[in-house]
């Protein structure tokens, strides 16, 4: 039995937007900067996707950049802002951003730029009034990630981005887990900036978008032909691009379903695991993406047992999961989101996240949680797990 829980990371591609893909790639795939017939229909595919894109988070479709995905998107917010002023200035994230915001914010402060990051209550999120004293009057801008990919928890961004917006500062949101999984309104949202990606709501991998609210400037990043309103010159991936914008319409109509089906797994699957004395459930259980469940292993100093343990036991039972820890030079790094949380370092290293998708069966949540619980009773038989206080 295989089953996949890892759809934060990535979602399969669904097969109306690889429909949509091949048809542009065989039949419009001139170069949208042509004048030609050719480039013309490239055109219309490329402004008939970024018009499903748009009306998935109710925007102009003129305010819809594409980029080459997440990453890009928020990089292009945070470097695309910066730019524009000849002086170091202020800028505030949160301490649970996604590396794309916490490796551009990384890089401005060591050019001088002045980053404040934002503390997180134990369940990862951001206190209101944190914000408006974090504000100087040099803060040209604000970036607070919406859904949390590794811990699951939905910020108060109304809420933010408002004091962000009385103060003049501009405001960018990491939307990339929330779109297609909560309805996302541009138009009553005070935000200036929001990042998407493909990818993440069944559509192709290698595209983005970011959201540019009218009358908000930009430097782009990349010098060259001038593309996306000069914003992100390069010949656009059109045939991809309409998959996205095909995967966009799909998730908007499909919101309304969808969205109470994820949440009604979510929560049977951190019901049947509730009783396990080795998972501490991390991120808010209230303020929470609809198919995020995520737990920390609690086990006693001196135990090898980590969130990679556990992901490479679950894929030998064929589900896949995901880990919260990073690897790198072969070195187990603590997560800093966790970290940011107040958890140890050991702790830290013992995050393991399952995310559902369209394709989650309540069967999928029922055998999950048996081989979960059949893996951690054999790891503490094996290993001398014991209980202990975080």
């Amino acid at each position: 039995m295989q089953i996949y829980l890892d759809y934060s990371a990535t979602t399969p591609t669904r097969p109306e937007a690889i429909a949509r893909w091949h048809a542009v790639l065989t039949q419009q795939w001139g170069n949208p900067s042509s004048l030609h017939q050719w480039g013309q229909r490239a055109t219309e595919a490329l402004e008939l996707a970024r018009a499903q894109v748009a009306a998935l988070i109710n925007a102009p479709p003129d305010s819809i950049v594409f980029t080459s995905g997440g990453t890009e998107s928020d990089n292009l917010a945070l470097c695309g802002i910066a730019r524009q002023y000849s002086a170091p200035q202020h800028l505030i994230v949160s301490s649970v951003e996604h590396s794309a915001v916490t490796e551009p914010a990384r890089q401005l402060e060591r050019q001088g730029w002045q980053v404040t990051w934002l503390p997180v209550n134990r369940q990862g999120r951001v206190d209101p009034s944190d914000l408006q004293t974090a504000l100087r009057p040099n803060t040209v801008l604000v970036s607070i990630i919406y859904g949390q990919s590794e811990i699951g928890t939905l910020q108060p961004i109304e809420v933010l981005g408002q004091i962000a917006r009385d103060h003049g500062a501009r405001f960018h949101t990491d939307a990339v887990q929330v779109a297609g999984r909560l309805p996302l309104d541009v138009q009553r949202l005070p935000v200036d900036l929001l990042s998407l990606s493909s990818h993440k709501l069944y559509g192709p991998q290698g595209v983005g978008a970011l959201y540019v609210r009218p009358g908000v400037a930009l430097a782009p990043l990349l010098g060259g032909g001038g593309q996306e309103q000069g914003l992100r010159s390069g010949t656009q991936a059109v045939g991809a691009i309409a998959g996205f914008g095909m995967a966009a319409e799909l998730a908007a109509r499909e919101l309304p379903s969808e969205t109470p089906r994820l949440v009604s797994l979510r929560d049977r699957l951190f019901d049947q695991l509730a009783d396990v004395p080795d998972l501490i459930p991390t991120g808010d259980r209230l303020h929470r993406l609809p198919h995020h469940v995520s737990f920390c292993l609690r086990h006693a100093d001196g135990q090898a047992l980590t969130g990679r343990t556990l992901v490479r036991q679950m894929n030998l039972a064929g589900i896949g999961i995901s880990a919260g820890s990073a690897c790198n030079s072969g070195k187990l790094q603590p997560s800093p989101v966790l970290r940011a949380m107040g958890l140890g370092d050991r702790q830290a290293t013992g995050g393991i996240r399952l995310t559902l998708g369209r394709y989650t069966t309540e069967a999928d949540i029922d055998w999950t949680a048996i081989a979960l619980r059949q893996i951690l009773d054999r790891l503490a038989a094996g290993q001398g797990l014991q209980q202990s206080v975080v």
